[in-house]
């Protein structure tokens, strides 16, 4: 069996990861289960039920499950299913530094689901986002979080960085919902094939595309070093010494229609305004706990871009690149700060994807395997050299998702914490609402659920704008 590699980013994200920075990603989705019968798939998921749970498992008693437990049990009969998830990551010999997957002959569903009482299912996620996930399985985990109130719940979805990136976690864990209108996971992983061993006549070819690498390479490193170094920025957004592998989540629901409308008055796109909220909501927020906010240029931004061809097949791995925006959270004016971010944003997607100082994840493309796995502790610790806060976005299909017949009424999206930096900040939207999830670390940032209020401010002073 040929041997399939790990791309150099993915194989970048499993070697930058530490025990106090894990580099999974995750969503938290809440449900509310349905008033009918779950259906028969619902029932069929009742008989595998090895969740991992240490509640309401060995009771001897012949009761019905309540939703939570039923769409654990779901969750472990259909991750068995999905061969992406049945897969971990090993090291190789050759090339030297690599790694590879490879399938897990052990398997056992009870060690990637898990069924949790909690009093309070939200507050679960911080903690459960700080573990890191296992390095000897594969690399996800479900954390079903049943709360005191019978006819609702959530899951933590985990999903190292190195497995997938925002689209393709999302395209794998729809694999583990009901089936919806197309709803389809990623492409079944295919093992690598050899390089064949070029032809003579194909040698001016590679040589041409070698040399576009190391030029695009050097753009993207004249375009890091033309951003200059990194200026003061709020001590809320920094974690000091690297930080302390705490974690702190909060959410965020805010009417789509209120986007809409704003954009509609201003012109631009809805991800302007999107990220306009976490400017305006940043200003606010360290305004009332009394921090300085710079007069300056504001916080560098990381916003990731897909790479993903439209309608294509999600693919296991990362396709991504980035862009770099600072936020104006000098500016006092709600409109002038739209504007601001719409100007930056426009003029990051005339130059593309593919340039700019944003596009550092590009470049692991050309480091050799041995780069990554010596330069991989270097790399996180030199996160905080490159941007002061990560903004990304993950968009999600119209339809309504269900698990056992319980359906999705909330989606908040969370991002990995890089080392040195306090917050991170996840978008989307879903059913006509856009949910922030926020993800800081605990210690540093101890309010996180006061940036979460002040994002809606910042929506209700940008309306009453436009009104």
């Amino acid at each position: 069996m040929v041997t399939e590699h790990l791309s150099p980013l993915d194989l970048a994200f499993w070697r930058i990861e530490s025990a106090d920075h894990p580099m999974h990603l995750g969503a938290l989705a809440v449900f509310e289960a349905a008033a009918q019968d779950p259906g028969p798939a619902a029932r069929a998921g009742r008989a595998g039920r090895g969740t991992g749970s240490d509640a309401d498992s060995g009771s001897g008693k012949d009761t019905e499950p309540d939703a939570a437990a039923r769409a654990a049990a779901l969750l472990s009969t259909r991750c068995t299913r999905v061969p992406g998830l049945r897969r971990r990551i090993h090291d190789v010999l050759l090339p030297v530094g690599a790694a590879a997957w490879a399938p897990d002959a052990d398997f056992d569903p009870a060690r990637h689901v898990f069924f949790v009482r909690t009093t309070d299912p939200r507050a679960a996620a911080g903690p459960l986002m700080a573990r890191p996930l296992a390095r000897d399985r594969p690399p996800w985990e479900a954390h079903v979080l049943a709360g005191p109130d019978p006819n609702s719940f959530a899951v933590l979805f985990k999903f190292h960085h190195a497995l997938a990136d925002g689209l393709a976690a999302l395209a794998l864990a729809a694999t583990l919902f009901d089936e919806g209108p197309a709803l389809r996971g990623p492409a079944r992983p295919r093992p690598g094939t050899a390089a064949p061993v070029p032809a003579l006549r194909d040698l001016p070819g590679l040589l041409a595309t070698r040399i576009q690498g190391v030029g695009q390479a050097l753009e993207i490193g004249a375009a890091m070093a033309r951003s200059g170094l990194p200026l003061p920025v709020p001590a809320a957004l920094t974690a000091g010494a690297g930080g302390t592998g705490t974690r702190a989540v909060a959410g965020l629901a805010l009417a789509l229609d209120d986007v809409n409308r704003i954009r509609k008055v201003v012109g631009g796109t809805v991800n302007d305004v999107l990220i306009t909220l976490v400017a305006g909501g940043l200003r606010r927020w360290l305004t009332e706990r009394g921090d300085t906010v710079p007069e300056g240029p504001g916080p560098r931004a990381l916003i990731p871009v897909s790479r993903r061809r439209a309608g294509a097949d999600a693919r296991y791995g990362n396709r991504l690149s980035g862009y770099l925006l600072r936020l104006p959270i000098e500016e006092p004016d709600p409109l002038r700060r739209l504007e601001r971010v719409r100007t930056g944003m426009d003029r990051n997607k005339e130059a593309g994807p593919a340039r700019g100082a944003g596009a550092v994840a590009l470049l692991a493309d050309h480091v050799h395997p041995l780069g990554h796995r010596l330069g991989g502790p270097l790399v996180a610790q030199a996160a905080r050299l490159l941007f002061d806060i990560l903004v990304t976005s993950v968009p999600l299909p119209g339809f309504t998702f269900t698990l056992g017949g319980s359906r999705v009424r909330e989606v908040y999206p969370l991002a990995p914490l890089a080392r040195g930096h306090a917050l991170a900040v996840a978008v989307s939207t879903y059913k006509d609402t856009v949910h922030y999830g926020l993800v800081a670390d605990a210690a540093a940032v101890p309010d996180l659920a006061a940036l979460a209020e002040a994002l809606q401010e910042e929506l209700d002073a940008l309306v009453r704008e436009v009104s």
